[in-house]
């Protein structure tokens, strides 16, 4: 009887260990399947993050696959096809080929700059600093060690505040070469004629036209049949008709109908998203899906919504971010989305601040008409910066909006040349992005910060041109760079 009961027992644990291992098998390959699969459960890849992501990343963070792959860990290409065009851009100051290069081993020893990763890891919110940055604040250290011994200015400064004191950052920094810096010394706080280009799509457009342009009134639109309320159609015919799409010859169906595989006629879409913006504006779109409010677009996620935002948001702030969120249709009144639309949302210090800063002021004056075009600063004024592009098929350069409100913001510095220099002159601009009180009460003043970067190289100056008139020898001119940076943008 003892024998029967102890056999019994035993297949019993057996099987128990038969189910156990099942049930394990089971819910790793449904965990496997829910984060990996083609039809993943958001909610639980939301569970399942390791830690939270970095305020750079953080709407996508669900979109795994974007970043990881499951046999090789982080994809180097990822951190580039979303960065890399900036990168280009900024004559990236840390390329990666000066890591390749083989006489640099040494220092890929000590930091491999090879890598996006090893500066930049996510899920780690305890050891991250500004920029999404994971290195200790004195990396730089490690391969500058002797920078006073070139640079005397230098001596006693501490490694903590290359990134910190308004001087450099690590990919870019453009604003801060010493060339530059020369080029610009002793500029005034205000320019003698303060103004932002002047957007010329419509110039663009024109040149680019098969035929002459055609402005068209309401008697041209061609949406009458698609509608069953008469109020409807006069209140948005009437919204189109003083839109720059009318005096442009653009009529209804151009972005409302779609071509069918079944049909030869083309279907009317009552909702139209930022892919039909794309036939017409593709760089203005392929902005605004790099930057914050377009992003999770960009992934094939839901919108961006405010709530989602880690940046102080008013309460009633709902509306999912789109191209129509901004540039309400059928209007695309791009004055009502320069400021108005942007305060709609935002709610942190230095949006509250704006009305109340002589930018604001300067912005009314133009609306009103009473100062120039491009005379005032508007939200999109600093932050959605006019860019110049030049045009292998015509002669004119097209003046756009840059849509990826991020572009210039981390760091700041980016600013100095897309955005601050049209109306100030270098020394007020890199003071005025140094002093966080000014940032926080949107420049209403003038600056309590100091960055001594023009006085170290007006004092080069000083020093060159003493040594060049005690020498006989024929010497470079002072301010000559060697290893200047050639300024191919409109600087």
């Amino acid at each position: 009887m003892m024998g029967i009961m102890r056999l019994f027992l035993a297949a019993r644990k057996h099987a128990l260990w038969i189910y156990w291992s099942l049930l394990t098998l089971f819910l790793s390959s449904c965990l496997a399947y829910a984060l990996l699969g083609h039809n993943q459960s958001l909610l639980t890849k939301a569970i399942f993050l390791p830690a939270g992501t970095t305020s750079g990343h953080h709407q996508i963070e669900i979109a795994c696959d974007v970043c990881h792959d499951p046999m090789n860990g982080i994809k180097q290409e990822a951190c580039l096809s979303c960065h890399g065009d900036a990168l280009k851009a900024s004559e990236d100051s840390h390329p990666r080929r000066k890591f390749t290069n083989p006489r640099n081993a040494s220092r890929v020893e000590l930091l491999d700059a090879r890598l996006c990763i090893t500066c930049h890891r996510e899920h780690r919110p305890d050891d991250t600093h500004a920029m999404g940055v994971t290195q200790p604040n004195d990396f730089c250290f490690l391969c500058h060690s002797k920078i006073a011994e070139d640079r005397p200015s230098h001596a006693g400064l501490d490694f903590n505040t290359c990134a910190s004191s308004g001087c450099h950052n690590y990919h870019d920094n453009r604003a801060l070469y010493e060339d530059f810096l020369t080029k610009h010394l002793n500029e005034p706080n205000l320019k003698e004629n303060p103004h932002v280009p002047l957007r010329n799509s419509g110039e663009v457009f024109g040149a680019r036209a098969q035929n002459p342009i055609v402005p068209l009134t309401s008697l041209d639109a061609d949406a009458r049949p698609y509608f069953k309320d008469m109020q409807s159609y006069l209140g948005t015919i009437e919204d189109w008709e003083s839109s720059a799409h009318a005096r442009a010859d653009v009529n209804c169906l151009a972005c409302h109908s779609v071509m069918q595989a079944d049909s030869e006629a083309p279907v009317w879409r009552d909702r139209v998203d930022y892919s039909v913006c794309k036939d017409c504006h593709e760089e203005t779109v392929q902005g605004f899906l790099a930057g914050k409010h377009g992003m999770r677009l960009a992934q094939g996620l839901d919108p961006m919504q405010p709530s989602m935002a880690r940046l102080p948001m008013k309460n009633n702030a709902e509306d999912p971010l789109t191209c129509n969120t901004c540039h309400k249709a059928h209007r695309f009144d791009t004055r009502q989305a320069a400021v108005q639309t942007c305060l709609t949302c935002h709610d942190d210090a230095h949006s509250r601040a704006y009305k109340l800063t002589k930018h604001f002021r300067l912005w009314e004056e133009e609306i009103s008409g009473r100062a120039p075009e491009g005379t005032g600063v508007s939200c999109a004024t600093c932050h959605l910066p006019r860019e110049v592009h030049k045009q292998e098929d015509l002669d004119i350069e097209a003046i756009q909006v840059q849509h990826n409100q991020n572009a210039n913001l981390r760091p700041n510095e980016k600013m100095i040349r897309s955005v601050c220099m049209d109306c100030h002159g270098l020394g007020f601009s890199i003071d005025a992005l140094a002093d966080q009180r000014l940032i926080e009460n949107n420049f209403n003043g003038t600056p309590t910060q100091h960055v001594k970067s023009l006085d170290w190289v007006e004092q080069r100056l000083k020093q060159c041109l003493k040594e060049n008139t005690a020498s006989t020898t024929t010497e470079p001119a002072c301010g000559d760079n060697k290893t200047t940076h050639l300024e191919e943008d409109r600087r």
